[in-house]
C-alpha cells in the first residue's frame, strides 16, 4: 500500500511539474495578447473583416518582444540585468534553479560540470540517472528522476562503484525517462561499451 501510495503521489508531482509551467505560460501568454489587442487593433481595423487580424497581429506583437527580449539578454549588458533577476527573484522560487539547469542542458547549452548521465545500480537494478554533484569524498550526488517526467524523483549519495558513466547527451537520457524507458538499450551498451574500456585498476 506505501509503495503504492509513493508512485501515485510522485506520478501526480511530476505531471504537476509538467503541467503548471505550461498553464502558467498559457495564462501569460494569453494575458499579453490582451494587452497587444489594444496596440494593434486600430491597424487591425485596417484588414478585412474575416480575418480574425486583433488575434493574429497581437500574437505576432507577442512574439516579436520576446524575440526582441532574446536578442538583448545575449548582450553584455542584457545577460547581466538576467543573472541579476535570476539571483535575486527567480532563483527563490522553489525547483527553478533545477528546472533551469535540466532544461539548458537538454538544449544543449548546460554547464558541462552539471545533470551528467549515468546508470547507477540500486540493490539488483540498473537505473538511469543524473550526477548533479561531486562529493569531496568521491562520492556522487545522483538525482535519480521518476517517469514519465524528469523534473521529480529521489536523491542518492552513492560510491563511484554505483555510478556508470555514459557518453550521451542529456537529451538523449530524458527522451528514455519521458518515453516511459524506451531507449534504455542504447544508454545500457554505451554503458558497457565504456565500461568494457576502463582500465582494470580504475575505480
Amino acid at each position: 500500500m506505501k509503495f503504492l501510495r509513493d508512485v501515485v503521489g510522485n506520478t501526480i508531482i511530476g505531471g504537476l511539474l509538467v503541467l503548471v509551467p505550461v498553464y502558467i505560460a498559457v495564462l501569460l501568454l494569453g494575458k499579453a495578447m490582451q494587452t497587444g489587442a489594444s496596440v494593434v487593433k486600430p491597424l487591425a481595423e485596417l484588414l478585412p473583416a474575416w480575418l480574425p487580424a486583433e488575434h493574429v497581429l497581437s500574437l505576432l506583437l507577442v512574439l516579436l518582444i520576446c524575440f526582441v527580449v532574446g536578442l538583448l539578454v545575449r548582450t553584455s549588458r542584457g545577460s547581466a540585468v538576467r543573472q541579476q533577476l535570476d539571483r535575486s527573484v527567480f532563483g527563490k522560487l522553489p525547483g527553478y534553479e533545477m528546472l533551469r539547469s535540466l532544461s539548458r542542458q537538454v538544449a544543449g547549452r548546460g554547464d558541462e560540470a552539471g545533470w551528467k548521465p549515468v546508470i547507477v545500480e540500486i540493490e539488483d537494478a540498473l537505473v538511469p540517472a543524473f550526477v548533479v554533484e561531486n562529493l569531496d569524498d568521491g562520492r556522487y550526488t545522483v538525482f535519480v528522476p521518476s517517469v514519465p517526467t524528469p523534473f521529480a524523483g529521489a536523491i542518492y549519495v552513492m560510491g563511484p562503484e554505483r555510478v556508470h558513466a555514459v557518453d550521451v547527451p542529456v537529451a538523449q537520457a530524458v527522451r528514455a525517462i519521458s518515453q516511459w524507458g524506451i531507449g534504455t538499450k542504447s544508454l545500457i551498451e554505451n554503458m558497457k561499451a565504456r565500461d568494457a574500456t576502463k582500465p582494470r585498476d580504475a575505480a
